[in-house]
């Protein structure tokens, strides 16, 4: 079974790395072509183009940054269906909106080919450790045929129903992530403006109902030492809880707290940190009232 892989980032390029490393045959494509140029010395064979990638292989994944960049790939004239041998599978990685899931899904069933929403949820280290959350939804069949790739970087992966639960699905989760990053940025902020060592309050609230993921992941690997090179960009937390909040409005919910979560991240990308972590959204809220959170004790190594 031949692989095609179409988008090398931060994740992408870990997913391709972890089918080569289980014998799989993969081609991959990226826009920015020496994004892949690692990837071929591990093994991987580079397409010149989307359209030569999918008329070689079986299967073609994407994982790629907007809903834009989605749409133009797989139903472009050079894209991705156009050019897909019928009977191929098609698995979107990418965090997008049900409708674009459910737009390709149409317009791939009038080629004669499955498609499958399947996006994510770990960061780089859970592809590594082949440990991902993976929210699937589509045909069941298809889901079938590849469930023994999805195992290669996924340790919790549910078929979810038809087109576009997956992507809700991970909506939902993008947006207990931005309201938790915004609550975890707030709660130690407002610490740090009431004289409170930084340190000391994380290591209390880790043990307390206070306690969440985000903020373990926030302030152990990226806001106490300072260091915001991201795992999962600011600018990609904005897109996702601005997607996630249309599903509320549509639900007819009128406030709710993903709008503070939206506006917040909003604030951090027009600040300039959209390519920071999401973690940075603590950094407009230090600003505002100039105060820091940052580890007091010194770190041993």
């Amino acid at each position: 079974m031949k692989i095609g892989f179409i988008g090398t980032g931060v994740m992408g390029s870990r997913m391709v790395k972890k089918f080569l490393e289980a014998g799989y045959e993969v081609h991959v494509y990226n826009r920015t072509s020496e994004k892949a140029l690692a990837l071929e010395a591990q093994g991987a064979i580079i397409s010149g183009c989307v359209k030569e990638l999918a008329a070689k292989v079986d299967i073609v994944c994407t994982c790629l940054s907007m809903p834009e960049d989605v749409l133009k790939i797989y139903k472009d004239p050079k894209g991705i269906l156009e050019h897909s041998k019928s009977g191929s599978i098609c698995i979107d990685f990418t965090s997008v909106g049900p409708e674009t899931s459910k737009g390709i899904f149409k317009f791939a069933q009038t080629k004669g080919i499955h498609y499958l929403d399947a996006p994510v949820s770990g960061g780089p280290e859970g592809v590594e450790n082949g440990s991902l959350t993976i929210m699937v939804g589509g045909e069941e069949e298809a889901f079938a045929q590849i469930k023994p790739i999805l195992n290669v970087i996924g340790a919790k992966i549910e078929f979810l129903g038809g087109t576009g639960s997956g992507s809700i699905a991970k909506l939902i989760n993008q947006y207990l992530v931005a309201v938790h990053s915004l609550a975890a940025s707030e709660a130690m902020v407002i610490g740090a403006a009431n004289g409170l060592d930084s340190e000391k309050l994380f290591n209390l609230l880790k043990v307390s109902y206070g306690d969440s993921r985000i903020l373990r992941r926030h302030m152990e690997e990226y806001v106490l030492d300072r260091d915001f090179e991201p795992g999962g960009a600011v600018k990609y937390v904005h897109k996702d809880v601005r997607l996630a909040n249309q599903l509320f409005a549509e639900a007819g919910i009128k406030q709710f707290t993903g709008q503070l979560a939206q506006q917040a991240f909003q604030e951090a990308e027009e600040k300039g940190l959209k390519d920071l972590d999401m973690s940075a959204v603590i950094q407009p809220l230090e600003n505002s009232i100039g105060v820091m959170v940052k580890r007091t004790s010194k770190v041993t190594t």
